[in-house]
């Protein structure tokens, strides 16, 4: 089994070019599917549309700490600890930065990439 068939989702997503358009911590943080219609959660600074699966990541969802956030450090720890819910995962260990591309790669094949987080 190649890398991408080890995350690719079990029925096919039809995707959209992937955008780099720049989107803001401000425009991100109201993406949370309570403030918007829309649920975006970026990973390494780049954003994705999870809209689509709000059943996972709206208000009240278990993985809803993520929606509005760059959540890379909790996927790397794979923590739903809101705390963890932050960007910064340089410092962590080789294992939980892997685990981290590992979401990546998961995320990529699933949700429209829709721009990247600019400070």
């Amino acid at each position: 089994m190649s890398e991408s068939d080890r995350f690719a989702p079990k029925v096919p997503v039809e995707l959209n070019p992937p955008k780099d358009d720049p989107i803001t911590l401000e425009e991100l943080a109201k993406a949370d599917g309570e403030h918007s219609d829309k649920i975006y959660v970026a990973i390494k600074g780049t954003v994705f549309d999870v809209t689509r699966n709000a059943a996972a990541y709206g208000p009240g969802r278990d993985y809803h700490i993520f929606a509005g956030k760059d959540a890379s450090r909790a996927l790397a720890k794979s923590s739903l600890d809101p705390v963890n819910a932050v960007p910064e995962y340089e410092d962590l260990p080789e294992k939980q930065q892997k685990v981290l591309s590992d979401w990546f790669k998961f995320f990529t094949l699933r949700y429209n990439i829709i721009g990247k987080v600019v400070v």
